[in-house]
């Protein structure tokens, strides 16, 4: 297991290598096929011509670090996070902690509207520019999983998305900011935000166009992510390695701070209603492939993650029994 830490990175394995960038405009068949392949090789991806706006994105982001730069004892008037408002360095309940503070939202609008007001000195700008962006981020996250329905050959196109779509959806927004960490030895990175997999179906994320994202191969080696403005990360969650009966795979990842530049990234986890079932499709479990995970529904999968640290496995305690025998 690997947490947050305040050590500094020193030897470990990272490589260069190109991830799959996919252009939603191309032909629909042909993104399909592009996203099934990456989220079985990677379990992470970038999409471009992906439908958000300019102006969307930047109001959201101006906002945010509008937040962040305030006084530390403005911004713990937001906080702390139980589970929603400001936070600072700890990492979920169980002892893990990052170089980082963060703002966790609700995605429900009427939430925003009434609980706007410990986040900015104009809460109705606030609420207005995190609701525009997160249903244009929602319709996005909904697009791609219904691509991701139609290339796995999912009679239902609409089995993932309709579980993001519906008004319980415990979907949630979170804003990460990474002061400048100046360290102690020639390294420029520490440590902001641990190891892990995201316990959800599917994360939409951005950042200020400041590196630090890296993603771990299944040889342990890490690779960093080029941050590109005109460009959203996608990542597969464990909700979704589930539901497609491990042909995906939630991708491991990590965050880094930087000694000279502030990073803000902006996360969209879609999530299920905590009563959903989660278990696959007909057409993925055969008997060559039989079912690796027992049906569960995403409240006991939440409070599972929620009882370990961040960077534990989780989906292995949801395993059937022939699959923990195999």
């Amino acid at each position: 297991m690997v947490v947050a830490s305040p050590n500094p990175i020193r030897s470990e394995s990272v490589r260069n290598i190109e991830l799959p960038v996919i252009d939603l405009s191309a032909e629909r068949s042909k993104v399909s096929s592009l996203i099934v392949t990456a989220c079985e090789q990677y379990g992470f991806f970038q999409v471009i011509n992906h439908g958000v706006s300019e102006d969307t994105i930047a109001q959201m982001e101006q906002q945010g670090l509008g937040f962040f730069t305030k006084p530390v004892c403005e911004k713990q008037r937001a906080g702390p996070a139980t589970p929603f408002g400001y936070g600072r360095r700890n990492i979920g309940f169980n002892g893990d902690v990052g170089e980082v503070e963060y703002l966790l939202l609700d995605t429900n609008p009427l939430s925003l509207s009434k609980g706007s007001y410990p986040f900015s000195n104009d809460p109705k700008m606030f609420s207005s520019a995190v609701c525009g962006y997160m249903g244009a981020v929602k319709g996005l996250a909904c697009e791609i999983l219904d691509q991701m329905a139609e290339g796995l050959r999912v009679h239902d196109s609409s089995v993932f998305s309709r579980m993001i779509r519906a008004v319980e959806s415990d979907s949630i927004f979170r804003l990460n900011h990474y002061p400048p960490i100046l360290c102690k030895d020639n390294s420029n990175t520490e440590v902001g935000f641990g190891e892990h997999t995201d316990p959800q179906i599917l994360t939409l994320l951005r950042s200020n166009g400041v590196g630090g994202l890296q993603v771990s191969l299944a040889d342990g080696v890490w690779v960093p992510v080029p941050p590109d403005p005109t460009a959203f990360c996608v990542n597969v969650g464990d909700a979704l390695q589930a539901m497609t009966n491990g042909r995906f795979k939630s991708v491991r990842h990590r965050a880094l701070t930087n000694s000279f530049k502030p990073r803000m990234s902006m996360a969209y986890f879609g999530a299920p209603p905590l009563h959903a079932w989660l278990t696959p499709p007909a057409e993925l479990v055969t008997p060559h492939n039989p079912l690796l995970y027992r049906p569960f529904t995403w409240d006991e999968f939440k409070n599972t993650s929620y009882s370990l640290r961040l960077g534990d496995n989780r989906l292995h305690l949801f395993k059937t029994r022939n699959s923990v025998h195999n």
